[in-house]
């Protein structure tokens, strides 16, 4: 059945998970996950705490898992009983992009941050005119995050995000969330960490201009404090990436057992550990008993 293309992106998963975070100044984790242990314990944490979530997954998994795991985690996602979306984050291959408009993903980040600008705004309009037709909401990066990610290439230069420019590049593109670089960096930090690195007044100067019809994506969250988190909501981030943040205690209880149990009681319990993770981070998020309904 086809949606109604009148009521778009209210009708789009992600967009209501968000906006519902923006008119209650809270923020919601973005959880990459790599197997079905990820898609579980999300899910549960989210059930377990009453909290909105987004399962978000790489092109790696396009490819490696295959189209039907991305239909399984969307059919898991969409029957849990609280709202969950599914995102694909960095598409950057054109392939890819074609691939991912297939699936059922409710939004996909097109990362076309290594083109200049004019050719950024141009790629990004084009996907998001084409998506609008499939109920996929977007988001894009606009200057260049640092550093690199678990299938994805390395960044080897940061360009800031202009806060003027986001103004134009949302209204130019019409994306739907905006992923600013504002000193954060994918993979890890240098001495000083995330505090040292961070531009926070870049990051609100950028919030005060679009956040209130365009929330903001946090990439780069590792090692990240939960203080530091808590202040960029009030910014106009929305969306939080979370990777090792929730992964590091499960990955270390799978490392620590994997030759003394049973794989069924090893994934149990390594979902169990892998839930309370990201359990923690929804409380520091302010997105937890969100879901009253």
């Amino acid at each position: 059945m086809a949606f109604d293309r009148s009521a778009y992106p209210a009708t789009n998963q992600t967009w209501r998970i968000l906006s519902h975070a923006n008119e209650n100044s809270y923020a919601v984790g973005a959880f990459n996950c790599y197997n079905d242990d990820g898609v579980i314990a999300v899910i549960r944490a989210a059930e377990a705490k009453r909290s909105p979530a987004i399962i978000q997954l790489f092109p790696w998994t396009m490819h490696f898992q295959g189209t039907e795991f991305i239909r399984y985690v969307a059919r898991a996602a969409h029957a849990a009983a609280v709202p969950i979306a599914v995102h694909l984050d960095h598409c950057i291959k054109p392939d890819d992009v074609e691939l991912a408009l297939g699936l059922p993903f409710d939004s996909i980040m097109v990362d076309a941050s290594s083109l200049d600008e004019e050719a950024n705004i141009r790629h990004c309009k084009t996907v998001v005119d084409r998506a609008r037709e499939l109920n996929i909401t977007i988001e894009a990066e606009l200057g260049r995050i640092e550093g690199g990610e678990d299938g994805l290439p390395s960044v080897d230069s940061m360009v800031l995000t202009q806060p003027e420019e986001a103004e134009t590049f949302v209204r130019r593109t019409g994306v739907h969330f905006l992923a600013p670089a504002f000193g954060n960096i994918h993979g890890g930090y240098p001495a000083g960490g995330a505090e040292k690195s961070w531009d926070l007044p870049r990051l609100a100067s950028i919030g005060k201009l679009v956040s209130s019809t365009t929330p903001l994506a946090l990439h780069g969250t590792h090692p990240v404090s939960d203080a530091l988190f808590q202040k960029t909501i009030p910014l106009g981030v929305r969306k939080i990436n979370l990777n090792r943040t929730v992964r590091d205690e499960y990955t270390e209880f799978v490392a620590r057992n994997a030759g003394s149990l049973e794989l069924t009681v090893l994934k149990t319990k390594g979902v169990e550990v892998y839930t309370r993770s990201i359990e923690r981070m929804m409380d520091v998020l302010g997105s937890s008993h969100r879901c009253t309904t």
